[in-house]
């Protein structure tokens, strides 16, 4: 069944990937009619995060940037597929280190310091991966959780590696980054998943109570890697331009749950500037903490 679920799609996906900008987005002005007024695609989730989010702001302000952020989701969708034939050029002239970004990374390769990227879903990752292995002297690793479907799994492989980028399967992370501590290399964790309450550093994230996966900073407190802050802001439709900050050369100097909280406030940041450029669908408020009364209430019942 994933099988025949490839093969029908594959064609459409390259037609997709083929098309001229201008008719792309005139495709993704349709999808973004199919998943917000048709489908209604996990707009409840958008809607509560929103809310919880920005208590702040009137509905119609929610209702505004949730509109927004359909029509971004559905330009993210389609650029993604644009990745199996975009030329270089093309690629470096629609997402684009800023001049801060270049000076950080430049100096960073002088000094022969490999580095951990702690970002976030907002803007476009899949192009900025790209582009940074285009432009910098490290070797880039992105850690991934491969898909489901084989299939579709080895599509979206090619299409992140096709301008030189590596990927690790999160299982495997701190095992491969140990292999490769004697090349210059950048490994991205994208850090604003959902971890397992258990194992998480909590804090508040948007207002609300939010685990954090801790597996940056624990492996950069490791392996004493740089780490760097990247964030990717939305200049107009269809161009991106990537930011860059170090937020340590000493990770090992820092205290626990620290850098966690550094790199989640800076992208709550980011968020609140751009906030219909974040991947609002996520469910990423599905846990709650687990107060000492509910582990005891756990306990009696097991």
């Amino acid at each position: 069944m994933q099988a025949i679920v490839y093969y029908i799609s594959i064609p459409f996906i390259y037609l997709v990937s083929v098309l001229p900008f201008p008719l792309l987005y005139i495709l993704s002005d349709g999808l973004y009619f199919m998943l917000f007024r048709v489908l209604g695609y996990r707009k409840q989730v958008v809607m509560k995060n929103l809310r919880n989010s920005f208590p702040e702001k009137t509905e119609r302000e929610i209702n505004l940037i949730c509109k927004r952020y359909y029509k971004y989701l559905a330009d993210l969708f389609l650029e993604t597929f644009k990745t199996l034939t975009i030329s270089r050029k093309a690629m470096l002239k629609r997402c684009r280190f800023s001049k801060q970004a270049t000076e950080v990374f430049n100096r960073l390769a002088e000094e022969n310091k490999s580095i951990i990227l702690v970002m976030g879903h907002l803007g476009n990752w899949e192009w900025a991966g790209n582009s940074f292995s285009m432009l910098c002297r490290h070797q880039l690793y992105v850690i991934y959780h491969p898909l489901r479907n084989k299939y579709f799994d080895g599509l979206m492989y090619r299409m992140r590696t096709r301008f030189g980028t590596k990927l690790i399967a999160m299982k495997d992370t701190f095992r491969e980054m140990l292999a490769q501590r004697n090349e210059l290399n950048a490994t991205a964790f994208i850090a604003d998943q959902t971890p397992s309450p258990d194992n998480a550093h909590w804090m508040q994230f948007l207002n609300q109570d939010t685990p954090v996966f801790k597996g940056a900073e624990v492996i950069a407190r490791k392996i004493d890697y740089t780490v760097v802050y990247a964030t990717i802001k939305r200049v107009k439709r269809g161009y991106y331009e990537i930011n860059a900050e170090v937020m340590t050369d000493n990770p090992k100097l820092t205290s626990e749950g620290e850098l966690s909280t550094a790199h989640t406030q800076r992208l709550e940041k980011d968020i609140i500037a751009q906030p219909e450029v974040w991947l609002w669908s996520h469910r990423r408020w599905k846990h709650k903490r687990q107060t000492t009364n509910t582990m005891k209430e756990k306990a009696y019942a097991g």
